[in-house]
């Protein structure tokens, strides 16, 4: 039987609020581990360049299976699956996409039957749905459902097609019946800020802002929550470039050799002691002694970082 997978269920005005903050920041840094482990951080970085606007832009004059298919191509090219046809089509259903995960070549894509009138989100429907198949592909994933979705929502987001993801929430006046109402709607697993927060750590890895292309205000705002949370795993200790407080905490904890937010310490029986710590990009553990200002490099990503031991 095949296996079924998609994202998660729009959220809209009458289907229940919208989830915001960072409850999944945990396992999103685990599939960033996961993800550099599985490609490598050489394999990371054929992705440094996102998906443009321009190539998912769906007309509406446009015929709806040739577009719907010609967007499902940039997917399969941009995340250079080979020999993958996409057949797209659309029904009613509860989730926002579903895809057939069987062998191939070929892989049968169904979106949601609203996605007939209003494209403007077919190329973020797409981008996970055919996540899906790449990951398929590796042989990476999470156990859970809800822990394999949010591999996947980070995977897409981190591997440059995810923007569009994040572009998807909006907040818009609907009229209902006489009364003028608030709706709003997003895609995918992860809040709004946790997109944010995987497009900001993809940023600072590859240089590639894609802030310019949010056509929803309310996808910039979180982009930008997003990127204040990134910005603080850049300034934790042991990092030199952490604040005077997190200083303070790391030199009295490495006096006790007690564990702090993400530094451990171990002494070894010839008294030099080492702490280890979460790469800001990665998050695999670093290790390394203490002995002051130092250079160290991840040995899974490959960045190298100014560390005050």
């Amino acid at each position: 039987m095949a296996e079924q997978a998609g994202p998660g269920a729009s959220s809209t005005a009458g289907g229940g609020a919208i989830v915001h903050g960072f409850p999944h920041i945990d396992t999103v840094r685990s599939a960033l581990t996961a993800l550099y482990r599985r490609l490598s951080g050489d394999g990371v970085a054929r992705f440094a360049t996102s998906v443009h606007p321009e190539l998912v832009d769906f007309p509406a004059d446009e015929e709806l299976y040739l577009g719907a298919q010609r967007v499902a191509r940039v997917m399969v090219q941009h995340f250079r699956l080979p020999d993958a046809r996409m057949v797209v089509s659309f029904r009613d259903m509860v989730h926002a996409g579903n895809v057939e995960l069987a062998a191939g070549p070929e892989y049968f894509i169904e979106l949601h039957s609203r996605f007939r009138t209003d494209r403007r989100d077919v190329g973020a429907a797409l981008a996970h749905e055919v996540m899906h198949v790449y990951l398929h592909r590796l042989g990476l994933e999470f156990p859970g459902t809800r822990d394999n979705e949010i591999l996947t929502d980070t995977a897409t987001a981190y591997l440059g097609a995810g923007w569009l993801l994040l572009d998807a929430y909006r907040e818009e006046a609907a009229i209902r019946g006489e009364r003028l109402m608030m709706s709003a709607y997003k895609l995918g697993y992860l809040t709004p800020e946790e997109f944010g927060y995987v497009l900001a750590m993809r940023a600072a890895a590859f240089g590639d802002d894609i802030e310019p292309w949010f056509r929803s205000a309310q996808a910039r705002d979180a982009y930008r929550a997003g990127l204040a949370r990134a910005q603080q795993d850049g300034r934790r200790a042991p990092l030199a470039a952490s604040g005077w407080a997190a200083r303070r905490r790391y030199a009295k904890d490495r006096r006790a050799l007690a564990s702090g937010p993400d530094y451990t310490f171990e002494a070894a029986p010839s008294g030099t002691v080492r702490v280890s710590f979460p790469c800001p990009t990665c998050f695999q553990r670093i290790r390394v002694p203490c002995r002051g200002r130092l250079r160290a490099r991840c040995a899974l990503c490959k960045t190298e970082l100014d560390v005050d031991t």
